[in-house]
């Protein structure tokens, strides 16, 4: 070998070396490799955090993929730019989300793409990982909120993901003759989302994350789809903690036949002979067809169901089983979960005409009993009645058996809230209301759009706020030095409770209230005894 070749080699031999030993110290910058290429994120901001957008967790799920379980994402050449969010997906409902502020925003199919917001400085330092859930009744909803955003919540020391994942029609279309294709599932949103954990799994340790510890958490439909993430064997070794904020999936889901029966009926409305016609059609006129009412209108046509494949069973018998993914469990509920529906709650002009709504719901052998729980003998009491009953039944009895059960058949810590804060910003303890103190990113609250801005008050309760979130995601225990002491719920059912005034304390329900769960579990067990 000649001296100059030998020279270029060994240089070249060196700078290689030089090159895997910084990509194996794990020295983080903006340009961070992954299992199919590289990414070129936001530079270190003065929080310190390094922002990765629009990451691409999967293939587009157009053309013949429509309706198909998430496909791995082709590889590419270079750095890729990851400095944008990616479309959202398309959105079943005129309604921009309670206050998620994404008007404009382009919605398209090729909409599989996640967020990492990470302050590791290395590779090496295996932080915690919280994987965020959107909400939005699996109608609605993006990764693009800025209520949302990561940067903040991940200076407390996690990194933070966020995902888009297919919605209504798109998302939960059921068709025998997509059976007949072999996919075995409608649950194509639910699929998307445990895709993206795997890429959580896979990647997550070059942006400073440990893929040994992920903790999924949602609100709504984000907080129902991490109960089924819990209750799914497809999910299973993904995650290793839990956080559900208001609501769950342990409730009536119908079966893959009845959202079959609905798919046909929609087929026949769009005038298609063949899931190739559907395919065929473009994805606005889909999305029309399927529309969703936020008020109350047109019913939810396709959305999570037992299909036998992703959901085995109804979750309610999965957990008392001891079948579900035995991990760490915060949830809970706000205040005033029914504030952001009442259009939707049982007819209550007068007394009589509520009584006689809750007598169609509930039969008349109950009737007796749940007078003496929602009384309703004046129009003022019908009124408050039927508010009560709506939160009760929309969030809080759901969220309240999925505490119970996992205390019952589960052995990891069980930590249950309820958030009652009001605020000059935050007057109401509403549906959502919780979301900025979560994320410490104060959009205005949908119903207080004019109010004045979060003050000190608002900032130090998210700042409270965000360290429980991060503690449960860090050890699977939300309490840590100079936080009020928050209760496992599995003993007493105690539960943190947010008060009014932003102060802490240690109480189980009312005993009217832990009266009305009671009651309406009953009704929701004899409700949710089909199967797939």
């Amino acid at each position: 070998m000649k001296p100059s070749v030998f020279v270029f080699a060994f240089a070249s031999l060196c700078l290689l070396s030089s090159s895997s030993f910084a990509q194996n110290s794990g020295s983080l910058s903006e340009t961070v490799q992954v299992d199919n290429g590289t990414l070129r994120g936001v530079p270190r901001d003065v929080t310190g955090v390094l922002t990765f957008k629009g990451i691409t967790y999967a293939a587009p799920p157009v053309g013949d993929l429509r309706w198909a379980r998430p496909q791995p994402a082709k590889p590419w050449e270079g750095a890729r730019d990851a400095t944008v969010l990616g479309h959202r997906c398309w959105v079943n409902t005129p309604e921009e989300g309670l206050g998620g502020s994404t008007k404009g925003v382009p919605q398209d199919e090729d909409c599989l793409y996640l967020n990492v917001w990470t302050p590791a400085k290395s590779a090496g330092e295996h932080l915690p990982v919280m994987v965020w859930i959107h909400g939005g009744g699996f109608q609605f909803g993006t990764s693009r909120d800025p209520r949302t955003d990561g940067e903040l919540l991940a200076t407390k020391g996690v990194v933070l993901v966020s995902m888009n994942y297919r919605l209504g029609v798109f998302g939960f279309f059921a068709d025998p003759r997509l059976r007949a294709e072999g996919r075995l599932s409608s649950n194509f949103g639910i699929q998307d989302q445990i895709a993206a954990l795997k890429w959580v799994k896979a990647n997550i340790a070059n942006f400073g994350g440990d893929p040994g510890n992920v903790t999924v958490f949602g609100e709504s439909a984000g907080s129902q789809a991490a109960s089924i993430l819990m209750g799914s064997p497809l999910a299973k070794g993904l995650f290793q903690r839990a956080i559900g904020e208001s609501g769950s999936s342990l409730q009536q889901l119908p079966g893959v036949a009845e959202l079959s029966l609905r798919g046909a009926a929609y087929d026949g409305a769009l005038g298609a002979k063949s899931i190739a016609d559907l395919r065929a059609m473009p994805a606005e006129r889909l999305n029309t067809a399927a529309a969703w009412d936020f008020h109350g209108g047109a019913p939810i046509l396709f959305a999570p169901c037992i299909d036998g494949y992703v959901l085995p069973s109804q979750l309610t018998s999965l957990f008392k089983q001891g079948q579900q993914s035995d991990i760490s469990l915060l949830a809970g509920y706000n205040k005033r979960e029914e504030f952001a529906f009442l259009p939707e709650t049982l007819p209550h002009h007068n007394a009589v005409e509520f009584r006689a709504a809750a007598e169609r719901v509930f039969g008349p052998a109950r009737m007796q009993e749940f007078l003496t729980l929602y009384p309703s003998g004046t129009d003022a009491e019908a009124t408050s009645a039927a508010e009560q009953l709506f939160g009760d039944l929309r969030q809080k009895a759901e969220t309240w058996r999925w505490l119970t059960l996992e205390s019952q058949t589960g052995k990891a810590g069980v930590y249950g809230y309820q958030f009652s804060y009001q605020s000059p910003y935050s007057p109401v303890s509403s549906h959502v209301a919780e979301i900025p103190f979560v994320f410490g990113n104060f959009v205005p609250q949908f119903f207080n759009l004019k109010g004045p801005a979060a003050d000190a008050q608002d900032r130090a309760l998210s700042n409270t706020i965000m360290s429980y979130w991060v503690n449960l995601a860090k050890s699977g225990d939300p309490n840590g030095p100079g936080l009020p002491h928050w209760p496992e719920f599995r003993a007493q059912h105690s539960m943190l409770q947010i008060e009014t005034d932003g102060h802490f304390s240690e109480n189980p329900p009312s005993a009217q209230q832990l009266a009305r769960f009671k009651f309406l579990d009953a009704f929701l067990v004899s409700a949710s005894s089909g199967g797939a």
